[in-house]
């Protein structure tokens, strides 16, 4: 029997659909996310910097390799979850991740902090952020953009509060208790949680997706966005690889992932650069989760009815307005329209590639499709921090690099527009 459809009781009784439950789960992996996220990572990195008199090069160098080994192998945890189902994944992802926070208290030597990196960005920002991704298409249809929107606020409440607590935690418990935290708080919190609320599928507990018969649902679908591509088409992800649209999505998601990882990896020094110090730092970071909160609710609206193509490509005009307020920045007012700016486009990208890829690939594969596509995600985040430290250290800033960066949402533009749904053969 398929694991994913093992008959099941429902763990309580409600009077409404079931997958709002595990919606809310969902959004909470997503929260727990965060300790292997940039944004979480980056707060720690200048006391590493300035505790052993490390290189920002080098400390760039080790998390861009620690990032691109965990994304290179993460189509494996995409595999394993499409095999063992959501349920026992969340529990073995949730420890695993606990548990290399508790390896990061104890860095300290490069090849420490190197190993942490690896397992902090494979199991937190890789498998924790690829399991609710991959669960929620299964419990919502029609309703996806709103479900996807929804679970993307766990990631917006995680990126504004997460940098000040870990300032917070560093300043008061020190460095090494702030990462034990957060072991403390996966092991009490997510991982049994997720086991006692989780189910794979609306079939264990006898439900249809969305609750609806599936008559009922193509209804619905049809009356609210007849525009919208939502397919049912078995893809595997041999098939979706020989479509031109499958490299043109990897091009317009792994951008956003290099250049906001690139950027929000070295925050606090940019900032730093013009006279303000870490706790601004992590102040804009969360300016910008603050602005992503309502602005995610609006993107799944606008994704339930109207083509992900075109938001992608008007989207994209907001990280090239982002990147080019970076550079010219030098007063707290100006840090705060690119905080508003940058948190725009987050808010909109998070929530239409959450929803782009099981509309245009079907849900039966979307495990081993969606695992690939973070596979380059997290490389594309691997890429990132490194050249803004080396252009750092040889420029002495951030302007040159900055300004290289530029092109990518340039064409990123125009693939948006004409990365259309894709044509199914079998």
């Amino acid at each position: 029997m398929n694991l994913n459809l093992k008959k099941e009781k429902e763990p309580i009784k409600t009077n409404f659909y079931y997958g709002w439950i595990v919606l809310i789960m969902a959004a909470l992996a997503y929260f727990f996310s965060g300790p292997g996220q940039t944004y979480s990572i980056s707060i720690f990195i200048d006391h590493y910097i300035e505790n052993f008199g490390w290189s920002r090069s080098l400390v760039s160098t080790l998390y861009s390799a620690g990032t691109l080994v965990s994304g290179l192998i993460l189509t494996f945890m995409g595999k394993n979850i499409d095999k063992f189902g959501h349920r026992k994944m969340i529990v073995i992802i949730s420890i695993s991740l606990g548990l290399a926070a508790v390896w990061m208290s104890f860095v300290s030597t490069p090849v420490m902090l190197l190993i942490g990196f690896f397992l902090m960005r494979f199991f937190g920002q890789g498998s924790l952020g690829l399991w609710p991704q991959t669960l929620v298409p299964h419990w919502f249809r029609s309703k996806r953009g709103l479900a996807m929107s929804i679970m993307g606020i766990g990631g917006v409440i995680g990126a504004a509060v997460i940098p000040p607590l870990n300032n917070y935690l560093i300043n008061t418990l020190g460095l090494s208790n702030a990462w034990r935290f957060w072991t403390l708080a996966l092991f009490l919190i997510m991982a049994p949680l997720g086991w006692f609320f989780v189910r794979n599928r609306p079939e264990n507990i006898g439900l249809k997706i969305d609750g609806l018969e599936e008559e009922e649902e193509d209804r619905v679908s049809e009356k609210f966005a007849p525009q919208v591509h939502i397919s049912n088409d078995p893809w595997t992800l041999k098939q979706a690889m020989k479509t031109k649209e499958f490299w043109m999505l990897i091009f317009i998601i792994v951008v956003p992932s290099m250049v906001n990882t690139g950027m929000t990896f070295h925050m606090v020094s940019i900032i730093g650069e013009k006279n303000f110090n870490a706790a601004f730092a992590a102040y804009i970071l969360s300016i910008t989760s603050v602005v992503k909160f309502p602005l995610t609710f609006l993107g799944g609206y606008f994704l339930d009815r109207f083509k992900a193509s075109i938001i992608k490509a008007l989207n994209f005009v907001l990280l090239v307005a982002a990147v080019f307020l970076l550079i010219k920045a030098d007063s707290r007012s100006a840090f705060l329209i690119y905080a508003v700016v940058h948190g725009s486009f987050m808010a909109f990208d998070g929530v239409s590639t959450s929803v782009i890829l099981p509309n245009y690939f079907g849900k039966k594969h979307l495990g081993s499709i969606r695992g690939f596509f973070s596979t380059a995600m997290v490389i594309g985040s691997a890429l990132g921090p490194l050249p803004f430290g080396l252009a750092f250290d040889h420029f002495n800033g951030y302007r040159e690099i900055l300004l290289m960066v530029l092109i990518l949402p340039l064409a990123s533009v125009i693939i948006s527009y004409l990365a259309t749904p894709p044509e199914y053969r079998h």
